[in-house]
């Protein structure tokens, strides 16, 4: 009596699209590369890293003079309160235009009837003006606030107000529909305003996420005033810049500590919220 064995071979049956993926990605990545002068091996050229070492010698010790110390509170104040101000504003300004943009919260998208037109023309020009507030970066914005209120805080709040508005509304609008929106459509269609519909169908669902990307935005917004400081809008940035024309290594030091402790912070507040609306 003779036993046929029969072998099975496995494979992975997504290879060959894993595969062609991975090539297509190089095929695109590479000339990319090449247009960007991408040449990391450049770093251990004759000399450079002499020149890399001398550098970040000069960062240790920290800085710690009562002087210096006193003018870094007030900076750390300032990109404080300039991180803080301008993501207020950036939420008052994308918060109603992601309300305006969610198709979720559209009652004019539940069944045919009279403003379906109307509101569409409306929430494609929110989506418009989103689109324009979030294309022009933060320094641009403040370069020109530099130019129209003088060096000082204020140019960073109107620049970051303006862009992290538009991306606040953008991201907003894409979580709330990314959520099940079937409470909030059947809210609407029970008669219910769309104000309701959005606080008892959708940020039930949504809190967590909304709330961890608005800290995730205030902790942008105060590495945002690194390099607004640069072009004169205070803060942090505007001590790094004097401290690195004055080839004061020790200060620059003592000011990325104090960036590593306002991300920590960040990362803190975050968590805490996801907590508590949990």
């Amino acid at each position: 009596m003779t036993t046929a064995v029969t072998a099975v071979t496995h494979r992975d049956p997504q290879a060959m699209r894993r595969l062609a993926g991975w090539l297509a990605a190089l095929v695109i990545a590479w000339p990319m590369l090449a247009l960007s002068e991408f040449k990391p091996w450049a770093l251990f050229g004759s000399g450079n890293l002499a020149v890399i070492g001398d550098f970040l010698a000069g960062f240790f010790p920290p800085a710690g003079s009562p002087d210096f110390l006193a003018l870094l509170a007030k900076a750390t104040l300032e990109t404080l309160a300039m991180a803080t101000a301008g993501t207020a504003l950036a939420l008052l300004i994308g918060a109603p235009l992601a309300f305006v943009t969610t198709r979720a919260l559209s009652i004019s998208r539940i069944g045919p009837g009279p403003g379906r037109v109307q509101a569409g023309i409306v929430r494609q020009a929110a989506r418009w003006l989103l689109m324009v507030l979030r294309a022009i970066p933060e320094i641009v914005w403040a370069l020109l606030f530099v130019r129209a209120l003088g060096l000082g805080p204020a140019a960073g709040v109107l620049a970051l107000a303006i862009t992290y508005g538009g991306m606040l509304g953008k991201v907003y609008a894409e979580i709330l529909e990314s959520t099940d929106t079937r409470p909030a459509r059947a809210l609407l269609e029970s008669g219910s305003g769309r104000l309701a519909a959005l606080c008892y169908g959708l940020l039930p669902h949504t809190a967590q996420e909304l709330a961890s990307y608005t800290v995730y935005r205030w902790e942008c917004a105060v590495r945002a005033s690194v390099v607004m400081g640069f072009v004169g809008a205070g803060g942090l940035g505007q001590l790094m810049d004097q401290s690195m024309k004055m080839l004061n290594g020790g200060e620059a030091s003592s000011i990325l500590l104090v960036f590593l402790a306002l991300v920590l912070l960040a990362d803190v507040m975050s968590n805490a919220l996801r907590k508590l609306l949990a």
